[in-house]
């Protein structure tokens, strides 16, 4: 009997064996591969003219990171990123947590206004970065005819094109586009808070604000959590929205958009992953001082 239990377990673990080892290594050819690649890059001498010949093992040098590290305009990139990160991921929450409160009652036409909430986030990023384009355009932009018509603006403003106002516009954008993504979070979380603790506490004249503050937001803090974290990482990495509406100019240079600049204008393959790596450890950082806060936090309310 000990032996057929043995052999029963051995072909169940064959079994699983052969289920997963179609994903491990679809995982680490379309994951772990090109890290480890653009890893081994980053340590060597390697321009696109030359990048056939590169090889996993080469001639290593910390020359690109010397190079990325003391370049002008690096740290002031990077300190731009993480000031675009923190400020889209916190507005963004903020926005999706306002929204996801306002529709959380039912009323009629809900289902409809629930739907025009998401369209800035399934909607192409091509798209919606043109349009707030030609409405933020100096000359015949919307937004600077109305303010200049009706809010009393001496002039218009080139939002995109002014160093004080572009970074701050690109975070609006990033905003705007991403606060579905906490909306539709924070919505699954409310439909789960019971209704018999917000009765009792209308019921002992709480107001809606105390309410809020003791019984939802406590429900709230472990899916903001989470949001936040995920939101950091998608932003902190984000190239797309930020090229597509002032393509790194004015003040609003992120290491992504250099990481492409020395790609496309130096064909420097080897300093452009030497500052992907730079950036994935700078993330790194952030999320273990993220995760160490959590842990706290989370020991302290026990």
């Amino acid at each position: 009997m000990a032996v057929r239990t043995r052999t029963l377990r051995q072909q169940d673990a064959r079994t699983g064996l052969g289920l997963i080892t179609p994903t491990v290594a679809m995982v680490v050819l379309v994951l772990v591969v090109p890290i480890v690649w653009a890893f081994a890059l980053a340590f060597q001498d390697i321009r696109l003219i030359n990048i056939r010949y590169a090889g996993f093992f080469g001639r290593y040098t910390l020359d690109n990171f010397i190079s990325v590290l003391t370049a002008p305009g690096f740290w002031q990139a990077l300190r731009t990123t993480v000031l675009y990160a923190l400020g889209s991921t916190a507005g963004s929450i903020a926005v999706g947590l306002v929204a996801a409160i306002a529709v959380r009652r039912p009323f009629r036409g809900r289902s409809l206004v629930r739907g025009l909430i998401l369209l800035p986030y399934v909607a192409p990023v091509v798209a919606v970065t043109f349009v707030w384009t030609v409405m933020l355009n100096p000359q015949f932009g919307i937004v600077n005819d109305w303010g200049t018509r009706f809010l009393g603006w001496s002039e218009a403003i080139p939002f995109l094109s002014q160093s004080s106002t572009a970074l701050l516009t690109v975070i609006a954008f990033e905003i705007w586009r991403y606060y579905p993504f906490a909306f539709l979070f924070l919505t699954a979380r409310l439909q789960a808070v019971p209704k018999d603790s917000e009765e009792a506490a209308r019921v002992d004249g709480a107001t809606p604000l105390q309410s809020f503050r003791h019984i939802l937001w406590p429900q709230l803090v472990p899916t903001i959590a989470v949001l936040f974290v995920l939101r950091f990482i998608f932003t902190f990495n984000k190239f797309d929205d930020v090229y597509l509406l002032t393509g790194g100019g004015s003040g609003t240079e992120v290491v992504s958009v250099r990481v492409f600049d020395y790609l496309t204008s130096r064909k420097d393959v080897g300093a452009a992953c030497a500052q992907a790596v730079v950036l994935a450890g700078v993330l790194v950082i952030f999320l273990l001082i993220q995760r160490r806060a959590t842990r706290r936090w989370e020991g302290d309310s026990q």
